[in-house]
């Protein structure tokens, strides 16, 4: 068992991870769990045990490690076609070869839209980044129908669908969180296996608490209205594990939408502070659909008004860490999305507003605007579908032909919108808007338009 224990140790990171020991002779039951821990920490002693919940220790060099690293994070590529697989590398991945100094990648899973066939053309274009990275499998990579083999399509392309990092700056776990419910509509729903609460149990408290636990899933913890995510008794019992743990992000996908969620008692989290999960929204954005543009890109503007592309996470020492969201191939980096009527009669009354969907916004953020440099005046935050959406919505309604393969998709909700009443006292002739919003981590962060307002008789 002990020189078992030490070749796998002995494996470099290349190879540490291969598709072959994703599942055991006689089934799909699980392996132990590989665990990379990067150098210089000291490799923990194997005790042994090869029963659910095990662990696989492996060396790797250090990567997350010194004052900050960067961790870049994919949610849903999910392609369904080899034209897909090209617009992931063209809009997401190759714009970013060599211009982020990432040391770790993440994907929240959905790699393929039920096409297994193409998982491993996403992970060549994925990891042709040239960094190490890891992958939670989503509900469409796997064979719903399959029960406790849904995932061996996953694991012999990609690898195994739970395994963990243990880093200088952070320790990150990568989950399945996706039950099959075969038989059943929905087919699954969010929760965790045994041998995974088996592996945590035994895991987990072997770690230090003075820097982050990062959590990699697809299925959001938190359920959404009218909607059932997760298991309760799945989540309360990764709670109770988590609760010990001052410094804990979650990062999770599938919604094709974008949030924030703060978890707290009233969701059964006990910890000493809110637990923050960071739903982020899809690299296909609404699964690659809408108007192509000149590179013949589709929009693939979500649901809730947020442009498609990635997240960048920074960690630092003592447990902090940094969130950001960058539109795919946007050269000004925009973080609010603006709407404004373009002209509004002089003298009528107040009743049409500028929008501003400040992508990484929540119920703390503060957003405001101003008028030809006047007072900063607060924006309300409002539960109400993009107008920018909207009325792509109305041009696709609207037209006699397909605007392109897929349209954009309804407009939904977005969770993060901003509404100003725009005011029309002015003088005639055009006025310029500007927002403003707090970025949690980035500070301020502005963006502006104008409209215009023009003399009318009745």
């Amino acid at each position: 068992m002990r020189k078992s224990f030490l070749l796998c140790c002995l494996l470099p990171l290349t190879a540490a991870l291969p598709p072959a020991a994703a599942s055991q002779a006689g089934g799909d039951r699980p392996a132990c769990v590989p665990v990379v821990v990067e150098a210089p920490q000291a490799l923990p002693a194997a005790d042994g045990w090869r029963g659910p919940g095990c662990i696989d220790y492996r060396r790797a060099p250090a990567a997350l490690a010194g004052a900050g690293a960067q961790v870049l994070v994919f949610g849903d590529p999910q392609v369904k076609s080899d034209a897909d697989v090209d617009y992931f590398r063209r809009d997401i991945v190759q714009p970013l070869q060599g211009r982020l100094p990432v040391r770790l990648g993440l994907t929240l899973g959905d790699l393929v839209d039920d096409v297994p066939a193409l998982l491993p053309a996403v992970r060549r274009v994925t990891e042709s980044l040239g960094v190490p990275w890891l992958y939670a499998p989503g509900n469409h990579d796997l064979d719903l129908a399959a029960g406790e083999a849904a995932s061996a399509a996953f694991r012999a392309a990609i690898g195994p669908d739970t395994q963990a990092r243990q880093a200088a700056l952070a320790n990150v776990v990568v989950l399945n969180d996706v039950i099959p419910l075969p038989g059943q509509r929905p087919a699954y729903i969010g929760g965790l296996r045994e041998d995974q609460f088996a592996f945590l149990e035994r895991w987990l408290p072997t770690l230090p608490k003075d820097r982050l636990l990062v959590l990699a899933m697809h299925i959001p913890l938190f359920d959404q209205p009218g909607k059932k995510n997760f298991r309760d008794a799945d989540r309360a019992r990764l709670f109770a594990l988590l609760q010990p743990f001052p410094h804990v992000l979650v990062l999770s996908a599938h919604t094709h939408t974008q949030r924030h969620y703060w978890h707290t008692a009233a969701d059964g989290w006990q910890g000493a502070a809110p637990l923050h999960e960071f739903n982020l929204g899809a690299a296909c954005g609404a699964y690659w659909s809408g108007v192509k543009d000149a590179a013949g890109i589709p929009d693939a503007t979500m649901a809730d008004g947020t442009p498609n592309g990635y997240a960048v996470l920074t960690l630092k020492s003592g447990g902090d860490y940094a969130l950001a969201w960058h539109a795919a191939r946007d050269p000004d980096d925009a973080q609010i999305g603006l709407w404004a009527p373009k002209v509004l009669r002089r003298g009528a009354y107040p009743a049409w507003g500028v929008f501003a969907n400040v992508y990484m916004g929540d119920d703390a953020t503060r957003v405001e605007f101003r008028v030809d440099g006047g007072d900063w005046m607060p924006m309300k935050k409002v539960l109400l579908p993009d107008p920018r959406l909207q009325a792509e919505n109305r041009r696709d309604d609207e037209a006699t032909a397909l605007r392109g393969y897929d349209r954009s998709p309804e407009a939904e909700i977005s969770m993060h919108l901003w509404r100003g009443a725009l005011p029309t006292s002015l003088a005639a002739g055009t006025h310029r808007i500007e927002v403003r919003a707090f970025d949690r981590w980035r500070g301020p962060v502005q963006a502006s338009t104008s409209y215009r307002l023009d003399e009318a008789a009745p």
